[in-house]
């Protein structure tokens, strides 16, 4: 550190690191910033891995915060390696006493992997492998991209901007203009507030009644999300899972492949009312649902107590612009909402329809687009 211009690329590059997680939704605020830098200059990082855990232990508190945190710092700084996770042994014998499968992400081997062990008991991790997208769903694919932005509800932005018509003078720009032509004002310019698609908000049902489905909606959220930069996507099946870094990949099959590595509770039992009350749990993902318009997608058969569930439908309905509910049982015409899931919350949608598939996807979009 020694020399000035090493010393300089090294700040901005954590600089760098800091205002990507800020852009990814990871707002830590300043004096956090401040412990993890001085942390950095008192204890000299060893290595990637002591870095990570610094950073870890300094700019998130929670495992949501570390979902965000931790492809951030991948991007920046490289891969490191987890916290080894000592084997527990039996007192009175040399062989280890069998434990639950421990949970290798980062912010249970922060804990000595506890969390993981507590949380093996109740749910099993299943990565879901899901196949490449075929020609006929890529052709599908192409119109939905083509479609998403017509369908989403626009509002006007807060901030104004040069127009060719509207309500405000720019009085900026003509005084600028006026000095080229000798204090002449030639043409009044004006400012108006643009319009713009709203926030799209998508929750996807990955539990084991939804198998058949999922590849094809996480298909349709990569196509919301490659057209639509104000779009979040969610996946809940025994827990919440925020998938949006994940599906900005270019190629699909690239974004839905990945997922593997990210959604571990495919496949698996269905906890609609915990996962929701989960995202509206953190802040953060509740002002991303304000004004929103918010899609569900799953059959809602949940399992145990309903309430959790519709008192969760019921904030997300007050919270967004619009609340949608596609279900492929829908697609059915005999079907009716006669679940205790279902009937619970379906006074509090905006609509309910069937989506089955991409090319159902696509149809009921071209129905948001006429209305």
């Amino acid at each position: 550190m020694t020399d000035p211009g090493f010393a300089g690329r090294v700040a901005e590059h954590v600089h760098g690191f800091l205002r990507d997680l800020h852009e990814q939704g990871l707002r830590v605020p300043v004096p956090r910033r401040l412990v993890f830098l001085r942390a950095i200059e008192a204890a000299g990082p060893r290595d990637v891995t002591h870095l990570y855990w610094i950073g870890a232990s300094t700019l998130t508190a929670s495992p949501e915060d570390l979902e965000v945190y931790t492809p951030a710092f991948e991007r920046w700084f490289g891969t490191a390696r987890a916290r080894p996770v000592p084997e527990e042994e039996s007192p009175d014998d040399e062989t280890p006493a069998p434990r639950d499968k421990v949970d290798e992400t980062p912010f249970a081997a922060a804990l000595g992997g506890r969390a993981g062990r507590e949380a093996g008991q109740a749910e099993h991790e299943r990565r879901p492998a899901f196949g490449p997208a075929s020609e006929a769903e890529r052709a599908v694919l192409t119109l939905l991209r083509r479609e998403v932005r017509r369908a989403v509800p626009v509002v006007r932005s807060r901030r104004r901007r040069p127009a060719r018509r509207g309500p405000w003078i720019d009085l900026g720009r003509i005084c600028r203009e006026s000095w080229r032509t000798h204090g002449e004002i030639v043409t009044l310019r004006r400012r108006d507030r643009p319009r713009r698609p709203r926030r799209v908000l998508l929750l996807i049902d990955v539990s084991g009644s939804m198998k058949q489905h999922s590849a094809a909606y996480l298909r349709f959220a990569h196509a919301v999300t490659a057209r639509l930069e104000r779009a979040e996507v969610f996946t809940f099946g025994t827990r919440l899972t925020r998938v949006t870094a994940t599906l900005r990949a270019r190629d699909v099959d690239t974004a839905v492949a990945a997922l593997g590595e990210v959604v571990l509770d495919a496949e698996g039992g269905t906890r609609i009312g915990a996962s929701l009350r989960a995202f509206l749990g953190n802040p953060r993902y509740v002002t991303m649902a304000r004004g929103a318009l918010i899609i569900v997608l799953s059959d809602g058969l949940e399992r145990g107590d309903c309430e959790p569930m519709r008192a969760a439908v019921r904030r997300l309905s007050l919270l967004g612009h619009r609340l949608l509910w596609w279900t492929p049982l829908a697609c059915d015409p005999a079907y009716r909402p006669v679940t205790r899931g279902m009937s619970a919350v379906l006074g509090h949608l905006d609509g309910l329809a069937g989506v089955r598939d991409l090319r159902t996807a696509y149809e009921q979009l071209k129905t948001l687009s006429r209305e």
